[in-house]
């Protein structure tokens, strides 16, 4: 192991999910499980005491949801450079009308409760790296859908996905936000467009600036309410 261990927070109102992802999340050396909370607002609470790098947020928990409560802390980690935390939301269903919204308000990601443990290892990884869970297709699925069933939304952090905004973006920038947005990998955009891989990481993140996002989920987010990407087509 390189470096400090990720710092991990378990939000979820049950307790034998909160537990038991806390307790499978313990047995990995690069781990350290800070805390856990039963509902959105102790999530903050605890949050803003630990300083974790992944939050593993629960969508629906009485009181604050986690919808609110990721919007809470992303918007209280957004004026603190020194710590950005990760949320990625857990649910039963993989077509959770909440999780568009959970994305919206920022979240890296989302992933099933049936996940193996591998998978929930690779992605608090991902995350906590900095980058998004945009695979396995499930997610482009859910966000296709959710914008196509709310074509008019225009809050939280992908409000500046508006068509005026994506006139910042250069011809190629477009073209690779919306291959991002189809779900390519920087690999797979690389070899479309005969490029570098080290190419596209550019492009991208010269998108991220330019938007103002925070990883390539708000950008996937950004491409379908501008209506770059037609879910669909």
């Amino acid at each position: 192991m390189s470096g400090p261990p990720i710092g991990i927070v378990v939000a979820d109102d049950h307790e034998v999910v909160r537990a038991g992802f806390a307790a499978l999340l313990g047995t990995q050396p690069d781990f350290r499980v800070l805390g856990t909370a039963a509902d959105g607002a102790a999530a903050v609470r605890a949050c803003r005491e630990l300083r974790p790098d992944v939050v593993l947020m629960d969508v629906r928990m009485p009181g604050t949801d986690g919808i609110e409560a990721t919007r809470q802390l992303l918007g209280n980690a957004a004026g603190d450079r020194a710590w950005t935390p990760r949320v990625l939301i857990l649910t039963t269903f993989d077509l959770d009308e909440y999780v568009f919204d959970a994305l919206r308000a920022g979240a890296s990601g989302f992933l099933l409760k049936d996940a193996t443990a591998e998978r929930l290892f690779d992605a608090v990884r991902v995350v906590a790296a900095g980058e998004a869970l945009l695979a396995p297709g499930v997610t482009r699925r859910l966000i296709s859908e959710f914008a196509r069933l709310r074509p008019q939304a225009a809050a939280g952090p992908a409000a500046a996905g508006r068509p005026g905004t994506l006139a910042a973006l250069t011809p190629r920038e477009t073209e690779v936000l919306r291959l991002v947005a189809e779900g390519l990998s920087n690999t797979e955009i690389a070899g479309r467009l005969v490029v570098t891989e080290e190419t596209v990481k550019t492009h991208v993140s010269r998108i991220l600036a330019k938007l103002g996002l925070r990883d390539r989920t708000q950008a996937v987010v950004v491409a379908y309410e501008s209506g770059l990407v037609v879910p669909g087509r």
